[in-house]
């Protein structure tokens, strides 16, 4: 399903059968499109149903290969299980996740918006404001994929009427809506919904024509722009098998040096949601059959990137503070590309 397709031209039952149907095609991408397959059964209102699927994630990370990110799959399961009635667990599962201190921002958003969804306005304060002290402290630049954790903390502070702080004024230097956040954000908006007045109306419609930008604006870029990253044994087998490409990656050395200074570039340029995407022969040799192409032809590359970071393959750019280098080496990012 496309982003912009419009919700009731949906079948959401059958979208979540299609995705578990490619799941078991590709393993491999198994999680983030099982994860898609949930959000539908959500949609769809069998929430029971979603969280099998959720249990059944879980159940694999026990297994030779896990998950790439349990504390996202647990965070949408006791988000889910809420929904229907089942708080007491998703309490249970909410606590476990922010014991766990995930180095990816999605978990903390979604328990704390859906702590913020039933009226736990307190608790979902204190999650917006852990996760971003873990994230965001000592980081000159928040990362795209944290705005949402900045967003949403910013509007639990002004529903809780707390004055500005320091991470407040960043969320609103963020935020590039006609709209200000505080205006956004203001719980007195409700009211003027139920106002006789033509121009509260006008106001209100304006505000909310902002808020729907914002949605298009991130619905618009729902993966990465990736650079493909090839690690040293596969960028080995790849340019002896197809001698062409040896024009474009002269070393490894090379590789690695190209790769961050294009990211760095690029968020130099204003580029948010950036990401390295790692590729492998066999995948690539059966895209290049996909689009009737050969493997040897070098514009072919930025299509692979593009397509395993649309199938959730890329990992976020720049990482987290104290979170592993992208190129591979087990050092920390600072202490190895992010020199």
């Amino acid at each position: 399903m496309r982003p912009d397709t419009p919700a009731e031209n949906v079948d959401h039952t059958a979208e979540a059968a299609r995705l578990e149907r490619t799941a078991g095609l590709y393993p491999e991408d198994a999680e983030a499109l099982l994860l898609r397959a949930a959000a539908h059964l959500e949609l769809s209102g069998d929430r029971p149903a979603a969280t099998k699927l959720y249990d059944r994630l879980l159940s694999s990370a026990t297994g030779p290969s896990g998950l790439e990110n349990p504390s996202l799959v647990r965070a949408l399961k006791a988000s889910n299980l809420w929904e229907y009635g089942h708080e007491a667990e998703a309490r249970a599962i909410i606590e476990g996740v922010r014991a766990s201190s995930p180095r990816d921002p999605a978990p903390w958003v979604i328990v704390a918006e859906s702590l913020e969804a039933h009226d736990e306005l307190e608790a979902a304060h204190e999650t917006f404001t852990e996760g971003a002290r873990l994230l965001l402290t000592d980081v000159p630049e928040p990362p795209y994929s944290t705005h949402p954790l900045l967003y949403g903390r910013h509007r639990v502070r002004r529903m809780l009427g707390l004055a500005h702080d320091e991470w407040d004024a960043l969320a609103d230097t963020l935020h590039s809506m006609p709209v200000s956040l505080d205006e956004l954000h203001d719980p007195k908006r409700v009211w003027s919904l139920g106002s006789d007045d033509p121009a509260d109306l006008e106001a209100e419609i304006s505000r909310l024509r902002a808020e729907l930008g914002a949605y298009r604006e991130a619905l618009s870029r729902p993966f990465p722009v990736a650079m493909l990253h090839w690690p040293a044994d596969e960028l080995t087998e790849l340019v002896e098998a197809y001698p062409p490409l040896a024009a474009e990656y002269p070393s490894y050395e090379e590789h690695l040096a190209t790769i961050e200074a294009a990211l760095r570039e690029l968020a130099s340029s204003g580029t948010p949601n950036l990401g390295v995407v790692p590729g492998t022969v066999p995948s690539y040799e059966a895209f290049a059959a996909s689009e009737g192409a050969s493997p040897a032809d070098p514009s072919l590359l930025p299509q692979y990137a593009t397509t395993l970071a649309a199938r959730g393959r890329a990992v976020a750019w720049p990482p987290q503070r104290g979170a592993a280098c992208w190129c591979g080496s087990g050092r920390p990012y600072g202490e190895c590309h992010g020199v």
